[in-house]
């Protein structure tokens, strides 16, 4: 039987984990959203422009630094986690199954 002081400590993990991967998707969907303006910029882009390869080298680093970031932010956040387990697979399967099984009937 764990101790209160044990089960406190169980609930700040977990509370700080639920927070990480919070940020993490609000820090996503904001990389997201920049990015698309980003890739917008460059489509939009005058090539006559004295300052478009400024502009298409500056946009493109942001978007690779940003990548990257993205990348070990996702790695911090969600470790430990695997999006297609097993019991992912297990479950998904049964459901179906059971999908079919009922539209037998």
């Amino acid at each position: 039987m764990k101790t209160q002081e044990e089960l406190d400590k169980s609930y700040i993990r977990a509370k700080e984990k639920v927070r990480h991967i919070k940020v993490f998707y609000v820090h996503l969907v904001g990389y997201i959203i920049v990015v698309l303006l980003l890739l917008y910029n460059l489509y939009i882009i005058d090539e006559n422009n004295e300052y478009a390869d400024f502009f298409t080298w500056f946009n493109s680093i942001i978007i690779l630094a940003w990548t990257v970031f993205i990348f070990l932010h996702g790695r911090f956040a969600l470790k430990g986690k695997q999006f297609f387990k097993k019991t992912w697979e297990e479950r998904k399967l049964k459901a179906y199954m059971d999908k079919q099984e009922k539209k037998w009937e």
